[in-house]
C-alpha cells in the first residue's frame, strides 16, 4: 500500500506539468511487472466481505485488478506517461478470466499502456493488466481512463446510443453507507480523495464522496455469481454513485446484461457477461 500512496503523491505533483490532448503524445513502451507472490489472505477476506463475494472458492474476478493497481498507478504517474493522473476518469473495464484462479496460487502481474484514443470529451488511454501462474496467462483486463479536455476532433468517439439497461428487472436493493469509499479504500489501497470524504470530494467537483467504480463492478459480479462459467465481462461506468445512496442491481433472466441504477432510475453502471 505504501508504493500506491507514493504514486498518488507523485501524480499530484506531476499532473500540473502535463497537458492532455497534445497531438504528438504517445504512451510509454515500458511494461511494469511484479514477480509471483501469494495473495494475502487477510486482505482478500476483507475485500470479499465488503464486495459480497463468497468466503470460499476461486479468486474474485475483480481482485487481480486490485492487486495490480499499484503497478498501474506507478506507470501512469511516471514522467513518460502523457496524461495528468489527477482528474483521470475510469470509463470502462473488460475482464477475461482464462481459468479459475485459486487464492493460494502465487500471481505474477504485468501492466502496460496500449495506446491513446480520441474521445468526445478528451483523450482516453487503454491500460492492460495480465496475471500469470507459472508463466500461464490466467487472467487479463483492459481498462479505459479518460483525461477530459476541450476537443474538436471529428474522429473522437461518438456518444453511445441509448440502450435498454434501464428496463432490466430489479434483482436486489443495496443501501450504501457514507463511509463505503473509506472502507473499500482500506482494503483495495485506492485512497483517491474523491472517495474518502465530502470535503476532499468537493475539491474535484463532487458534492459528496463517490463510490469506487471497481466496487460497483465487484458487487454486481458477486451478486451474479463468481463462477468459472464466466468467460468475459464488460462494464461501463455511466455516472458516479454519491454516498450515502440506495441503489438497485438489475439483470436479465439469462444473466447476460446487468446494471446498477439509482433511486430515480439513473444508470450508474451497465455491463454484459459472456458465459
Amino acid at each position: 500500500m505504501t508504493s500506491l500512496s507514493a504514486s498518488l503523491v507523485r501524480g499530484a505533483l506531476s499532473s500540473p506539468f502535463k497537458r492532455a490532448g497534445r497531438p504528438d503524445a504517445t504512451v510509454p513502451a515500458s511494461r511494469l511487472t511484479r514477480p509471483a507472490a501469494p495473495v494475502a489472505p487477510g486482505l482478500l477476506a476483507a475485500y470479499g466481505r465488503i464486495c459480497g463475494f463468497a468466503e470460499s472458492g476461486s479468486l474474485p474476478l475483480t481482485y487481480p485488478h486490485v492487486l495490480a493497481f499499484p503497478l498501474t498507478m506507478r506507470l501512469m504517474t511516471g514522467r513518460a506517461f502523457p496524461l495528468p493522473v489527477l482528474g483521470l476518469v475510469h470509463t470502462w473495464i473488460e475482464i477475461t478470466p482464462h481459468r479459475a484462479v485459486r487464492p493460494t496460487e502465487p500471481l505474477e502481474l504485468a501492466v502496460y499502456a496500449d495506446g491513446l484514443t480520441p474521445h468526445r470529451r478528451g483523450t482516453e488511454v487503454t491500460m492492460v493488466t495480465e496475471a500469470r501462474v507459472g508463466g500461464e496467462l490466467v487472467w487479463e483486463s483492459r481498462s479505459g481512463y479518460l483525461s477530459r479536455h476541450p476537443t474538436t476532433d471529428a474522429a473522437a468517439s461518438p456518444r453511445p446510443a441509448p440502450d435498454a439497461v434501464g428496463d432490466l428487472p430489479a434483482v436486489a436493493e443495496w443501501r450504501l453507507p457514507g463511509d463505503l469509499g473509506r472502507r473499500y479504500g482500506a482494503v483495495s489501497g485506492d485512497r483517491n480523495p474523491i472517495h474518502l470524504h465530502p470535503l476532499t470530494a468537493r475539491l474535484f467537483g463532487f458534492p459528496r464522496a463517490i463510490a469506487h467504480g471497481m466496487w460497483t463492478v465487484a458487487r454486481c459480479l458477486a451478486e451474479a455469481g463468481n463462477g468459472a462459467e464466466i468467460r468475459s465481462v464488460r462494464a461501463e461506468f455511466r455516472a458516479p454513485v454519491l454516498l450515502p445512496a440506495t441503489v438497485t442491481y438489475a439483470a436479465d433472466a439469462a444473466g447476460g446484461s446487468f446494471a446498477l441504477r439509482g433511486a430515480k432510475g439513473r444508470v450508474h453502471l451497465a455491463g454484459t457477461v459472456t458465459r
